[in-house]
């Protein structure tokens, strides 16, 4: 499981009991004491003791050479056929491997001790390429032979590995594509791009002790793509407080800048609308400005920014802000509900899905995304497949 999609009560009780999960590496704070800072230097000590644990122990068993895999996922019938495989870190340097969101320094610095700690990148970064034929081929081929690893997980999703024996025709293949895009782990890319570049520098002065293959330091693990297989789900949003307003005059508020329908749908029918659920209703906000031509600022989650979420709630930086919370799409629209009748937030917002070829066209364009602008599923595993060095 992804580390960064369960908290620590939700990894300590999945891990309990289980030696073989590798959250015991992935989210090693819950091996120790509750009370430990999740960033103290003892939490990657231990996921650094635990991932030598499970290899001493056989759970996780080494390869003789190197192989290309392909990785397919399976949800509600809708498959995904990725190539796993080590990406340059110079590539991302140099906007080969182009990226559309920024990183928040706390995540990325804690990704990149923790792949320090381990010499390894055991969670790979979700890229996406547009589509070719000649890696299609590959792949179709590849999958009439027995596979690796198959087997369905808890929540639903079918996770099957293929190793590619012959890496030959993959990497003339990929020579042909122009450019990959970051979907989903920009924190995970920048901490393997970091991690690669520390150890560069450093490589002469450290201590024979210190352990890493230079030749492979400067690569960090991913699995790639095409475009048209992906699903996007929206990344919803739920606002804690009013800013001070009751309902009747946040309601005129929004009035003066959007068109506003009520007894609306929960899901927005297409981009430029926005539902938002507000005191057990439903509402559908359309807003009454021209249309943007930046690709930016016409995402819906721009909209929504900033013509409301900043001019009227005061909420001037969605990073940072606490009051502001997001929620994946695969949670559906009834969390928001609870959300709000519970009183754990005053208004919600249900989103249009940002498309893929948005996601291209922004990365091409070498802008930024407002944070959490897309929700990608199905997720990868952590760990089926690792990257030491």
């Amino acid at each position: 499981m992804p580390y960064d999609v369960v908290n620590r009560e939700e990894a300590f009780a999945l891990a309990h009991n289980n030696p073989f999960s590798f959250l015991h590496v992935s989210r090693s704070e819950i091996d120790l004491p509750e009370n430990t800072d999740p960033y103290s230097p003892a939490v990657y000590q231990k996921a650094a003791a635990n991932f030598a644990a499970m290899q001493e122990r056989g759970i996780l068993i080494r390869e003789q050479k190197p192989f290309f895999y392909i990785y397919r996922l399976k949800r509600n019938a809708r498959y995904q056929h990725g190539i796993v495989a080590c990406c340059s870190a110079a590539d991302y340097e140099n906007n080969i491997i182009k990226k559309h969101e920024k990183t928040r320094i706390d995540k990325e610095e804690d990704r990149t001790k923790h792949t320090t700690a381990l010499r390894a990148h055991s969670g790979p970064v979700f890229l996406t390429y547009r589509d070719d034929p000649a890696i299609d081929g590959i792949t179709a081929a590849t999958e009439k032979n027995e596979p690796l690893y198959d087997f369905v997980a808890p929540d639903g999703i079918e996770h099957t590995v293929w190793q590619i024996a012959d890496t030959e025709p993959v990497r003339k293949a990929f020579q042909k594509v122009p450019a990959a895009y970051i979907a989903d782990g920009h924190h995970r890319a920048a901490a393997g791009v970091r991690v690669a570049r520390e150890l560069a520098q450093s490589k002469n002065e450290l201590s024979i002790k210190v352990r890493f293959d230079p030749d492979e330091v400067g690569f960090f693990l991913a699995v790639l793509f095409p475009a048209s297989q992906l699903e996007i789900l929206p990344y919803n949003r739920c606002v804690l407080d009013l800013g001070g307003m009751g309902t009747s005059d946040f309601l005129e508020e929004i009035k003066k800048r959007f068109i506003v329908e009520e007894n609306a749908r929960p899901s927005p029918a297409h981009a430029g609308q926005i539902s938002m659920y507000l005191n057990g209703h439903w509402f559908c906000l359309m807003s009454q400005s021209a249309p943007k031509k930046d690709l930016v600022a016409a995402l819906d989650v721009s909209v929504l920014q900033s013509e409301l979420f900043e001019p009227v709630l005061g909420i001037k930086d969605p990073r940072t802000d606490k009051r502001l919370e997001f929620i994946g799409g695969i949670h559906g629209t009834k969390e928001l509900e609870n959300r709000v009748n519970t009183g754990k937030a005053a208004v919600a917002f249900s989103m249009f899905p940002t498309t893929v070829n948005q996601l291209l066209a922004i990365s091409d364009a070498g802008q930024v995304m407002p944070p959490k602008s897309t929700w990608f599923e199905p997720k990868l595993r952590d760990a089926l497949l690792i990257h030491t060095f």
